[in-house]
């Protein structure tokens, strides 16, 4: 039974459409380091969630100069990122088709930017380690029964959302609705970043 609570918690907190799962949805619709993508969101996670239900929110806690960091580094990232996407959704030529045959990005490229979006985002650290991590002592002496139940939740989630994907492609082969999606991603990023520079 703790088990299934950790699970339907982490659940409940990741499956909001935020510059993490976007990216994955992206990565999932073209096909491109799948797997890759979406083991290093869950690891991330999972890393995460051990140190929330293991007290390090605490330490956190006493280091008040990581949030303002946190805050505006992953600010700047996803101000850039944003970026990034717009010029793929007007710029001539520049719309990304949803194909196996397309020339691939690197995976370093790919999986640095993946976990640039996972841990310069302050709110992944709210999530799992503050938020997940307070929960849990609601559970003492059942605490891994717990984390073991939001990490199967993440990769569940993440895997799902990755592959997923695939049965949205034919929605996307369309240059216009893949240049839309990037436009959309665009205006996530910034209004993310507004949310981090604002303390919303």
């Amino acid at each position: 039974m703790v088990f299934i609570t950790g699970m339907m918690t982490g659940l409940g907190l990741i499956v909001a459409i935020g510059a993490q799962n976007a990216f994955v949805l992206r990565q999932g619709l073209r096909g491109q380091h799948v797997f890759w993508v979406c083991l290093s969101c869950a690891l991330s996670d999972a890393v995460l969630i051990v140190l929330g239900v293991t007290g390090f929110g605490r330490i956190v806690a006493w280091l008040p100069w990581i949030d303002p960091v946190m805050r505006f580094g992953g600010a700047a990232f996803l101000i850039w990122y944003g970026a990034r996407s717009l010029r793929s959704a007007i710029a001539p030529g520049g719309a990304l088709t949803v194909s196996e045959t397309g020339a691939p990005e690197p995976l370093r490229r790919v999986l640095l930017t993946c976990l640039a979006l996972t841990w310069l985002n302050p709110h992944v650290y709210l999530d799992t380690v503050v938020l997940l991590g307070t929960i849990s002592t609601q559970f003492e002496g059942q605490k891994t029964a717990f984390a073991s139940g939001a990490i199967s939740g993440s990769f569940l989630f993440f895997f799902a959302l990755g592959y997923g994907a695939a049965m949205l492609r034919p929605v996307f082969a369309r240059p216009a609705n893949w240049r839309l999606l990037e436009g959309v991603i665009a205006l996530m990023m910034w209004a993310i970043a507004l949310r981090l520079l604002f303390g919303g």
